[in-house]
Formats: structure tokens, C-alpha cells, sequence
């Protein structure tokens, strides 16, 4: 099987590039080696590679960004993903393709299915929305994996910011009103390899979408303090301690885009098509807590 992967250098690009090669002949592909966005040049990359899978990893995330860089967020998020959506229809391919929790708008007060009604609040989440409309409506054979607040060992994410703040910060304030759950990429991954195996079988899974994230619930206050307390168990100097975060409202904290209250995924329908159990997310997180402590040590 050949599988192409786009993205490779984001935190979960990194991951599943250290992995898919397990399962087929890949190349890896980042945005400086390929412009997904123009048709003709993605078109005649994926002709010469004739690849089984592709698995689009590229996407624009800056959140608080997009709202200010509206056409580059939606031409990476939608129309990109319109591109690879035609050929892989053209050229009977699978497309894995991941998506976000923020294009629902939060105000349910319960997890979110596939199935209810999206209302993104940010550009965004209208951005990959589109995008996932985009795949849809052009009917190629896709997986689309919703995930929420990905936190890995690779590149920036939350868990270090707050390790560095704490390092160097008087005070830290953690808003404590949103609540979802951290997904790691090695989880993703995992998840991603068991559907592209099912393809392999000839026993794919049925398209369309599916939330992808472990089990439980938290905010951001309560990944701040576990990132903390994991660090201070292992050495690392803190001028925060964990028990000194200051937990506040999302009306305390100002940012450019607005973010759901409630980042929460129904996960039910994913955990049938697969043959493990879905962790708890602090057990996923201490896992990657340890990987970056461990290289701040060395």
C-alpha cells in the first residue's frame, strides 16, 4: 500500500511520519516541498506517487491568526481541501482528513455527536468546516477524524507554554470555563493506522466522520496543573507551583477569536470500529508530559 502524507512537520504530522511506514511504502510531504493549494501542482505530485491513501495532516491552526489572515486560513482549510478532495475522487483513492471540535459553536451542555448541528464561531472553524463540506459533497472515499486540543511531544503546543511560563512567570492565570479534552498525536496516529489497516483488509470502515478523542473531561486549568505537578515531580524548577495557578473565566482572559464553551465529543461511534479502548486523557497526556520533560532534562 502506498500511503501520502501532507503536513509532515506539524505535532501530528511529526508523529505520523514516524509511523505509517509501519503499515506501507509513504511519502512524507511538508508545505515547503508541495503547494496543496494549487491544483495542477498538488494534481501532478499525486499522479507521480499514485498513492492507495492520502492522509492530510496540513491545515492553518492559528487560531487567534485567522482572524486577521481570513483568506490564507480558508484557501489552506477549504479550498486546499477541495483540491484533494476532486483528485482523490478522480484517481479512487482514499482521503484521511482531520478536523476540529470548533465548528460547533459550544453552547450544548453535553458532548457533541457527528451528527449535530455545527455553528462555528471563529473563521477557524468556518474554515475547516468548509472544509469537511468539501469532501463530503464531492463523495470520495474519506475519513474525517475530529479531534480537539492536540498536545504532543513535537513543536508548540499548551502544555509547554505553560512550562515555560511557570519557569519564568511571577503569577499564572488558567482559564478554567472551557471545557474538552487534550488529544495526543499518538493516540491520533494510533487511531489513524487501525482505519488505514481496515483499508489494507479490504474491510474499510464507512466513510464520513467520526470524533476522535480520549475519554474524560477537563479544562484548561486542570491540563495547566497536571502539566505542573508532572514537572515538579521530576525535578524541573518552577517559579509556579501547581497549587499557586490561578483559575479565571474566558471573559478574564481577552483573545481575538472566540473559543466554544464546550469542547466535548461524543466518541461512541469511533470506539465501535475499534479493537482497543480509548484512554483516559490524563493517562494519554502523562505519557507526552514525560517525553518533553525528559528532553528539557537532557
Amino acid at each position: 500500500m502506498k500511503i501520502l502524507l501532507l503536513g509532515k512537520n506539524g505535532q501530528l504530522g511529526k508523529e505520523l511520519d514516524r509511523n505509517l511506514a509501519q503499515i506501507g511504502s509513504l511519502t512524507s510531504l511538508s508545505r515547503l516541498d508541495v503547494d496543496i493549494t494549487n491544483f495542477d501542482i498538488i494534481k501532478n505530485y499525486i499522479q507521480k506517487i499514485e498513492p492507495d491513501v492520502i492522509v492530510n495532516e496540513a491545515a492553518y491552526t492559528n487560531v487567534d491568526s485567522a482572524e486577521t489572515e481570513k483568506a490564507i486560513a480558508y484557501k489552506v482549510n477549504s479550498h486546499a481541501v477541495l483540491n484533494l478532495a476532486k483528485i482523490c475522487k478522480e484517481n479512487d483513492i482514499w482521503l484521511i482528513h482531520y478536523s476540529t471540535d470548533y465548528v460547533f459553536d459550544g453552547k450544548k451542555t453535553s458532548p457533541y455527536t457527528e451528527i449535530h448541528e455545527t455553528s462555528p464561531i471563529n473563521t477557524y472553524g468556518k474554515s475547516k468546516l468548509q472544509g469537511e463540506e468539501a469532501i463530503t459533497q464531492m463523495g470520495c472515499k474519506n475519513l474525517i477524524f475530529r479531534t480537539t486540543w492536540v498536545i504532543g511531544k513535537d513543536g508548540k503546543n499548551f502544555a509547554k507554554k505553560m512550562l515555560n511560563l511557570a519557569k519564568t512567570c511571577e503569577s499564572l492565570s488558567v482559564i478554567d470555563d472551557q471545557i474538552g479534552v487534550p488529544t495526543t498525536p499518538s493516540l491520533i496516529s494510533k487511531v489513524t493506522i487501525t482505519a488505514i489497516k481496515s483499508i489494507l483488509q479490504n474491510k474499510p470502515w464507512p466513510i464520513g466522520i467520526y470524533n476522535l478523542t480520549p475519554k474524560g473531561s477537563t479544562t484548561w486549568y486542570g491540563i495547566a496543573k497536571l502539566t505542573l505537578s508532572t514537572a515538579k515531580e521530576n525535578g524541573i524548577n518552577l517559579r509556579v507551583l501547581p497549587s499557586e495557578i490561578k483559575p479565571i473565566n474566558s471573559n478574564q482572559f481577552e483573545t481575538v477569536a472566540e473559543r466554544p464553551k464546550n469542547s466535548l465529543l461524543n466518541t461512541e461511534k469511533l470506539s465501535k470500529q475499534l479493537n482497543f479502548e480509548l484512554p483516559e486523557w490524563s493517562d494519554a497526556l502523562m505519557k507526552v508530559l514525560s517525553d518533553i520533560i525528559r528532553e528539557k532534562n537532557e
